[in-house]
């Protein structure tokens, strides 16, 4: 799939972008900054043009994945304005908000994915992923012994996050409609919490049953 990370040159972005293209995705990296992004597709071992500015990146792909902060969150989505109009854009988006980030702090729209949701309208499907996952980890070949909640109002777009978590090397879980990506989101400053009072490293989840 030809996949545009929106937010490409964090920690988060690049790290997606690199398991993707090990896959075999066509990988786009979009970014505020043209440099920027034309540097961390230069780093990635793309083709420089494969670097571009988040709307153009929003307009040539296929399906899109959000990963900037939670302060350029509303920025970013409205600066793509309609280019994801009946696409599927995965939100990766945690409502950290320094600099008390061990603590669940969600947006009034009840989650920052309903509240991306709110901003792009109906015609973009969102689908809630990858909020518990360490960014460090994915910049590297290694196994990520980490679990990830998909959520979304539509079965179809899920099944599709799904595989392609399932392609960056991760076991992914239907997690129900939107409205629980607050559990996912939540759950990273209680993470940051747990490594915090606990000194470990990149914690994470896993789901477990019979």
């Amino acid at each position: 799939m030809k996949i545009a990370i929106l937010g490409g040159t964090g920690s988060l972005g690049k790290g997606l972008a690199s398991r993707w293209i090990r896959a075999g995705h066509d990988v786009l990296i979009g970014s505020r900054d043209l440099k920027k992004a034309q540097e961390a597709a230069d780093k990635l071992g793309l083709a420089n043009s494969s670097g571009m500015l988040n709307l153009n990146a929003a307009k040539f792909c296929e399906i899109a994945c959000l990963t900037v902060p939670f302060a350029h969150q509303e920025s970013t989505l409205l600066s793509i304005g309609d280019a994801l109009d009946n696409k599927i854009l995965i939100d990766a988006t945690v409502p950290l908000m320094p600099p008390k980030v061990m603590r669940v702090q969600l947006p009034e729209e009840g989650s920052a994915a309903l509240k991306t949701q709110s901003i792009l309208g109906k015609k973009t499907i969102v689908v809630s992923a990858f909020q518990n996952v360490s960014a460090e980890l994915l910049q590297t070949d290694t196994d990520i012994d980490c679990d990830v909640l998909v959520a979304g109002d539509f079965i179809d777009a899920r099944n599709k996050v799904i595989s392609l978590a399932e392609d960056a090397g991760l076991t992914a879980w239907h997690a129900g409609p939107l409205c629980n990506s607050a559990g996912a989101e939540a759950l990273t400053s209680i993470l940051i919490a747990i490594n915090n009072k606990h000194s470990l490293e990149h914690s994470g989840i896993k789901i477990t049953g019979h």
